[in-house]
């Protein structure tokens, strides 16, 4: 593997959270750091040696092999457009963009050049969640007759939280499910190895209103603010989404996403219903599977290389017993997508590229849709 030079811009949370996990990686130097506000303070914090207020200047200077784009949506389309052009590989946190128009554009460039680029769905990288697809793959569940679950947050519970999320100029038109729901439908078809064709979508948004700081703070921050440091503005985005689901596989499904829901502080489940078992992950346990049965016990499948399917077992760090979660799920989704730019081969892909980022994209425009119109829409890609 060679050694890569990347530039991450954005170092908002997630940006910081990239960061930690390339270093883990070994083979990546992360040589600067790109953020309209206080750039220098946030690569001396993070121990970059540089930094840009200017993504553009960032990347002519350093000539990175690799960015990581970790801003609001609507600024992914001509950030990683510029660094294409400049033959620069991308990783996008999701979604993808806005808009189908960009995403597609956005794939289109990527396959037409031959970089290999990728999304963050990093879910997928959970070694249960591996385990899960595998067992599917070898017959272990049979056919899949139903799944469903859920992806609830409280971090906007209070018409006080506030995010630049909330600005449908800056986050889309969908909030709650562009955010959360896509990791939770992208894990689901990645898993099932079925594609969705049809959608039927509620939401709701609670707090028609919320208190906008007059003031930036940071997401997740928990920063406290006085009445007069805020103002009242009206909200279009979506608190909450259930969805259902249709399959190409003939699976039915069904999930709620809530950001709105107290004391789940960002809490995953699925659960698969098959012919010969059923399966149930959750991200507050996510190192153990349940495996549920009709005619004897049912069992409580452990985190552990040992007794794990191969594929599960490349992405398993640490011996069984010691537990992995979040962040290890970006240090293996990163380490999948360099290697791929390292070989220039993605023949054996697990993680999310650009087509899939535009597939998301086409779901949820979908599931607005169906919101709005309070019918079944299907999906046409």
């Amino acid at each position: 593997m060679k050694r890569f030079r990347s530039c991450i811009v954005g170092m908002g949370f997630i940006g910081a959270v990239h960061i930690e996990a390339l270093r883990r990686l070994g083979c990546v130097d992360v040589v600067a750091i790109a953020d309209e506000i206080n750039a220098q303070e946030k690569a001396k914090v993070n121990f970059v040696p540089k930094a840009y207020s200017d993504y553009r200047e960032m990347i002519n200077q350093e000539k990175p092999d690799v960015i990581h784009i970790c801003t609001p949506n609507s600024t992914h389309f001509p950030i990683a457009m510029y660094a294409m052009e400049h033959g620069v590989s991308v990783i996008c946190e999701k979604p993808l963009t806005t808009n189908i128009q960009h995403a597609r554009i956005m794939r289109d460039y990527a396959h037409e050049h031959g970089l290999i680029c990728g999304v963050n769905f990093n879910f997928r990288y959970n070694p249960q969640i591996m385990q899960m697809k595998e067992m599917i793959q070898n017959g272990d569940v049979g056919n899949i007759y139903t799944v469903h679950g859920s992806y609830l947050q409280d971090w906007l519970y209070l018409d006080t939280d506030y995010s630049w999320r909330l600005e449908p100029d800056q986050s889309g038109e969908s909030r709650a499910f562009a955010d959360i729901g896509s990791h939770w439908i992208d894990l689901v078809e990645n898993v099932m190895g079925q594609r969705v064709v049809e959608v039927m979508a509620d939401f709701e948004t609670f707090h028609k209103t919320r208190k906008k700081p007059l003031k930036a703070i940071e997401t997740y921050s928990g920063m406290s603010l006085r009445p007069e440091d805020y103002e009242e503005v009206p909200i279009n985005t979506e608190d909450y989404a259930t969805v259902l689901f249709h399959f190409d596989g003939g699976s039915h499904g069904c999930c709620n996403i809530s950001q709105v829901f107290a004391g789940r502080k960002n809490q995953t489940i699925v659960a698969i219903g098959g012919s010969k078992c059923s399966l149930r992950w959750d991200s507050e346990s996510g190192n153990e599977l349940w495996v549920g049965r009709r005619e004897t016990y049912n069992q409580s499948i452990v985190k552990d290389s040992s007794i794990l399917y191969p594929e599960t077992k490349s992405i398993i760090s640490y011996p069984g017993g010691h537990m992995e979660g979040f962040p290890d799920t970006f240090k293996q989704n990163f380490k999948a997508i360099y290697k791929a730019v390292n070989d220039c081969d993605t023949s054996k892909r697990s993680f999310a590229n650009f087509e899939d980022g535009l597939h998301e994209m086409v779901l949820c425009e979908s599931i607005v849709r169906s919101a709005h119109e309070k019918r079944w829409i299907k999906i046409v890609e």
